[in-house]
């Protein structure tokens, strides 16, 4: 019988954090603040808000919230990386790997990567991959104290102090909206969906050299190769010139170079960045 007083008084307390959020939300900042990756002074900042900024509730903020903290909406886009090995031959992320902070791996964590995030990769450094995520994050910020900013956290995460985290942005490609198409990746019969690529666009021929299985390529920042290129499809090849040794999006499937390590995308489209 003391069941639904519990669940009422239970019900009651939920709500008083929801309207006790709101409050603290419908108000600016008073200071600057870190955003932290859980409501923890010592857990990563991945974003900074200024004073006088109003941060959009998370509509999934937990209810046990401890006093002081607020659960807001990123909405991106993330810096963060992976190992090469957790990627699949289509260059996307294994769901349930850990996206990091830096390439390192022993960094924080950014989030844990499920299947249908939207990423693109924007470099390499090694063993890692460099993405740029789009997807809406929840993060933390402490109110009604002194804020803390951990330099530590600061300096992995790379975020500036304006309100909007540091990551490469490229703009949606212009057929994002259209009806995906699959492309075969002769894995055993498993597709990738065209996404974006963020890179250099380069060509591959050279005067006394033996020709590359395609004549142009993405680099990373590092000028390393990380993708061939395959412009058959689209319909300015004539003017493709024009974007040699510019950083590019291109939106396009990945799939494997027979015989081959390499990966080649079939490009769509094609825009400079």
């Amino acid at each position: 019988m003391k069941t639904k007083p519990c669940l009422a008084a239970l019900r009651l307390l939920a709500v008083v954090a929801v309207v006790a959020t709101t409050r603290l939300l419908g108000a600016p900042l008073a200071a600057p603040a870190a955003v932290h990756t859980k409501p923890d002074a010592s857990s990563p900042a991945i974003s900074f808000l200024k004073a006088g900024a109003e941060p959009s509730a998370a509509l999934n903020a937990p209810a046990d919230l401890p006093a002081g903290w607020i659960a807001i909406e990123l909405a991106g886009p993330f810096e963060c990386y992976v190992e090469n090995k957790d990627l699949t031959k289509a260059l996307d992320v294994k769901p349930g790997t850990p996206l990091r902070l830096a390439p390192k791996a022993d960094a924080a964590v950014l989030t844990i990567a499920e299947k249908g995030d939207k990423t693109s990769i924007s470099g390499l450094k090694g063993k890692w991959t460099q993405l740029s995520l789009e997807k809406k994050l929840t993060g933390y910020v402490r109110v009604g104290a002194e804020p803390a900013f951990p330099a530590a956290a600061a300096t992995q995460a790379g975020a500036p102090t304006g309100s909007t985290p540091a990551a490469p942005a490229p703009a949606t490609s212009t057929t994002a909206g259209q009806a995906a198409q699959t492309t075969d990746v002769g894995d055993g019969g498993s597709s990738a969906l065209p996404r974006q690529f963020a890179g250099r666009f380069v060509s591959t021929r050279r005067a006394l050299a033996p020709r590359r299985p395609y004549d142009y390529a993405l680099n990373d920042d590092a000028g390393k190769r990380y993708a061939y290129v395959d412009t058959s499809k689209l319909l300015l090849t004539e003017q493709i010139e024009k974007y040699i040794d510019k950083k590019v999006v291109v939106f396009g499937a990945a799939k494997p170079v027979p015989d081959t390590k390499d990966i080649v995308i079939m490009v769509e489209t094609l825009r400079l960045q």
